[in-house]
């Protein structure tokens, strides 16, 4: 247990100068004091709970991430599918906030579509099968490599077209944050 609390500051620190961020604006975004987060980064200060949780959010990233949980052997991620109605969610990011991507594997369903409203913008990509797409008043039925964007205040389903599961990859931004797409290098 020794080991992995004195890992933290060193951990913090390279976190800190790869996003070149300040002790000055790391201090602001927390409400952490510079003195303490120094202290922290140096391992004269042992990480609490209570510091570590608004280092974790202001850098976006899990506190598993940050506190770096020992390795058992075995570095494959072990993502956890939900499913609920007919549909299979498997979560590819887990920082909090921002964009969120997912695959999602429908199964086709009897039932009718129902179109639904949310916060959020959404970008869809097909991996497999064929997806038809209710958006506004219209039906769109796309093919693996297509791809859709839309701000999902508009009425939108999502489903299969025939009788085969389709696959997607979802990027969802809950506060409406749109996919940055860069068509030539800089």
């Amino acid at each position: 247990m020794q080991d992995v609390l004195a890992a933290v500051g060193p951990r913090l620190r390279e976190l800190r100068r790869r996003r070149g961020i300040t002790l000055a604006h790391l201090a602001e975004r927390t409400g952490i004091s510079e003195s303490t987060l120094s202290r922290l980064e140096s391992g004269g200060r042992k990480p609490t709970l209570e510091l570590l949780l608004p280092l974790a959010h202001a850098h976006g990233v899990p506190l598993d991430e940050l506190v770096g949980a020992p390795q058992t052997g075995d570095p494959r991620v072990h993502l956890k599918p939900v499913t609920r109605g007919g549909m299979t969610y498997v979560p590819l990011t887990r920082r909090p906030g921002g964009l969120h991507a997912h695959k999602l594997v429908i199964a086709p369903s009897a039932g009718e579509p129902e179109p639904r409203t949310h916060e959020g913008y959404e970008w869809v990509y097909v991996l497999n099968g064929r997806l038809r797409l209710h958006l506004g008043g219209n039906v769109l039925v796309m093919t693996p490599g297509e791809v859709a964007e839309f701000d999902t205040h508009l009425p939108h389903w999502l489903g299969p077209a025939d009788d085969q599961p389709v696959e997607l990859l979802v990027i969802f931004g809950k506060q409406g944050e749109r996919a940055h797409l860069r068509a030539r290098p800089s």
